[in-house]
């Protein structure tokens, strides 16, 4: 029984991402620290287009950085855990690019940002079942916020993406940082 158990744990372990860059979290944080700022001084379209550039950036970063500590570990980035997060975390991503357009178009881009945090953390909980266990438990802080912000006023939107985007990131990021890390 011992041997099936280690045989096990060696398999799961195999099986876990573990290449998830916490700095890489803390720069998405940051960035989106700026977008939000940004993105407020802006009409509709331009609040809009800041936060596709941000999530487009956001990915790039991630890669980047994800790539970069595969390499630092010597452990390559292409694997079936890789494929498993990326089937995981896609689904609500699109999910998301669906309905922001949906609620551009009639008029109810104020649920925005409760919608983006909620299907963010729910990628974000699915691909981390691949990964340790703090990212799922980030994705869950994210859903949390996210529906708080859907109830939240529209006024404290930004404020609201500035904690979400911004801050866990930041946070979980440093999280990860230290104890996976970087």
């Amino acid at each position: 029984m011992d041997n099936l158990r280690f045989i096990r744990e060696t398999m799961e372990r195999a099986g876990t991402f573990t290449a998830v860059s916490g700095w890489g979290e803390v720069v998405i944080g940051c960035t989106a620290i700026v977008a939000a700022l940004v993105a407020s001084r802006l009409g509709l379209a331009g609040w809009v287009a800041t936060w596709l550039v941000e999530a487009a950036l956001a990915a790039g970063v991630a890669a980047v950085f994800m790539m970069a500590k595969a390499g630092g570990a010597g452990v390559p980035l292409i694997t079936g855990p890789l494929r498993k997060l990326i089937l995981s975390f896609s689904p609500p991503m699109l999910v998301g690019m669906l309905l922001t357009a949906l609620f551009v178009a009639r008029g109810l881009e104020s649920l925005l940002p409760g919608t983006w945090m909620l299907l963010y953390g729910t990628g974000v909980v699915t691909a981390g079942t691949y990964s340790v266990r703090i990212v799922p438990v980030m994705g869950a802080a994210f859903m949390v916020l996210g529906a708080v912000t859907l109830f939240a006023p529209a006024a404290w939107a930004t404020a609201l993406l500035v904690v979400g985007f911004g801050g866990l990131h930041i946070v979980f990021g440093t999280l990860i940082a230290w104890r996976y890390g970087g």
